[in-house]
Parts: structure tokens; sequence; C-alpha cells
């Protein structure tokens, strides 16, 4: 099963097809850390991370994983092990924090780019997430909860992600 992005306003699975928005700067082969684009090309997907304080374990074939306070995904570049991986939070380290105060991380699943071996520099912290009002993200994908939750029950852990 492939998730389809084709083009800036749509997410599609078989014959769903959901708004969603990507990347203020659009989409590209050439990412960069920092850069507000969307990477191009087919990804493999991870786990369903979500607020376990807001939200209840939704019905989905991916392991789910309780989001803690300490939770931080690295997107400093000055640290090449750690970069663009889960990781507890260092005050030293730059990184997206996963407990925000804000919805758009209740429910999130991290896309494989730039994922296996990284590359620092080449872009980090790629999420499907939350959205509620569809303005472009840093480079992530974002859904309305309902999609997002319509997604969960389609996708399994061999599902992959295709960006044009």
């Amino acid at each position: 099963m492939t998730i389809f992005v084709k083009n800036k306003h749509t997410l599609q699975i078989d014959e769903f097809k959901f708004r969603c928005c990507i990347g203020k700067k659009g989409s590209t082969l050439n990412k960069k850390e920092g850069d507000k684009k969307t990477p191009k090309g087919t990804f493999e997907i991870e786990n369903l991370y979500f607020r376990g304080d807001r939200k209840k374990k939704p019905l989905t074939l991916l392991k789910c994983i309780k989001i803690k306070k300490y939770m931080g995904w690295c997107d400093d570049a000055r640290f090449p092990k750690k970069y663009n991986k889960l990781f507890k939070i260092e005050k030293v380290i730059k990184h997206e924090k996963l407990n925000r105060k804000d919805y758009k991380y209740d429910f999130l699943i991290p896309i494989k780019y730039n994922f296996k071996k990284p590359i620092t520099g080449l872009g980090s912290c790629i999420f499907i997430h939350l959205t509620k009002d569809y303005k472009p993200t840093a480079g992530c994908i974002a859904l309305k909860e309902k999609d997002f939750l319509i997604m969960l029950k389609i996708i399994k852990k061999s599902s992959k992600i295709k960006i044009f």
C-alpha cells in the first residue's frame, strides 16, 4: 500500500483523497535542513507516536508509541550520531520537541527520509502530523485529525509514502 502526495494539497491512499499541506516552499529532490521544502521520493514510514495524555490509542496496524515529555527528534547537524533520530532531549542539542503545547504532534508518523544512515544537513524531522488550517509546514505533511485517523485505519507497517 502506498500513500501518494500528488501535489501540495492532495494525499491519496487507494480511493481515499485527503486535503493536506506540505512545506512552505514546495517539494524538492535536493532537501537541505531548514529549507522549508518537503523531500520528493518514495520512503518507508516509521511508527505512530501519539499524546496518550490527550488522545486514546487509535485503531491502526502501526506500532503505537506514547509521547513522553523528554522525547525529541534531533535536527542539530553538530551531532551526527543523533541527527534525524528520536532521542532524550538534551538542552545543548537542537531538536523538535514531540511533547508540544499545541496539537500538531498529538499524532505523528516520521517519514524515513535521510533515515537509515542520516547525512547531517540533508534534512530531518520529516513527519506526517496534524493541522487545523492547512498552513504550509517546515517540510512535513499535515492532515486534519479526522483524515489522519482514517489514514491510520488503512495503512500498515509496510506502507510507503511517495511524494511528487
